[in-house]
């Protein structure tokens, strides 16, 4: 991490040193080029092809990012965060933002030993020049594929498995990646909500409680969420349930 850590702060400094001298004088230094986008009429089967390439590569860029969260264990940390929200009736408090970020935080600890696999065997190589791009493919997808693997359910996969009507897999490695990642996510989305029922249960018996005791006192009118609230909020701090949450999401991956 300090190694990217140094790139990104290396290109911010290089990016500075060029904008700086264009601000402080009225003629730029760096020559800004002159781009022309234009749209013409594919006369060759090759400029079709490279236009559907072009086409296809922008679509993959664009879903990029819900693609590589869906392979990780982004899925599973935020479905039980919005629980825990849920559970507490807080409304929007965290906001979102905090629970996306805390979700993509603990995502990058969890996945680090394999984003560390898949950057020393697949990408460092390839923008070495050492393997080809299909060889770093391959490389990267190894530790991806591993990780998944260990977290997908074994109906779960033999349900897409049997849904796919090929010839069955006689090893992990037969498995195709496009039958491995609907598996592992639908068994991301088990393993949260089940995560999720046990951090319900502590709350629910805190509604039920207050609701009685209301009822018992007469008070018809009054709201029991905005009463059972500030008990809930004491009964999380008095557990540490931020520390409880974060150690049982970590150790669930294990």
């Amino acid at each position: 991490m300090s190694k990217y850590r140094n790139i990104f702060f290396s290109v911010i400094a290089f990016t500075v040193l060029l904008v700086t001298p264009s601000l402080a004088s009225s003629a730029p230094l760096v020559p800004i080029p002159n781009l022309n986008i234009g749209v013409e009429a594919a006369t060759e089967p090759k400029d079709v092809a490279l236009s559907l390439q072009i086409l296809l590569t922008m679509t993959v860029l664009t879903l990029a990012p819900s693609i590589l969260i869906m392979m990780t264990s982004f899925t599973r940390i935020i479905v039980v965060l919005s629980f825990l929200r849920s559970a507490l009736a807080t409304q929007q408090m965290p906001p979102n933002q905090v629970l996306v970020g805390l979700a993509l935080f603990l995502t990058f600890f969890t996945m680090s030993p394999y984003l560390d696999q898949a950057n020393q065997n697949g990408l460092q190589p390839y923008l070495a020049g050492t393997v080809s791009q299909e060889t770093a493919m391959t490389e990267v997808l190894k530790p991806m594929r591993q990780f998944m693997f260990k977290q997908t359910r074994e109906n779960d996969l033999a349900l897409f498995v049997n849904l796919t009507e090929g010839p069955r897999p006689n090893s992990p490695e037969d498995v195709p990646t496009t039958t491995l990642i609907p598996s592992f996510i639908i068994s991301e989305l088990k393993t949260a909500f089940q995560i999720g029922f046990l951090i319900y249960i502590p709350f629910i018996v805190v509604d039920m409680v207050v609701a009685s005791t209301l009822m018992s006192m007469g008070m018809m009118m009054v709201p029991p969420v905005m009463i059972s609230l500030p008990f809930k909020l004491l009964l999380f701090i008095l557990v540490d349930g931020w520390h409880l949450i974060v150690l049982s999401l970590i150790h669930s991956f294990h």
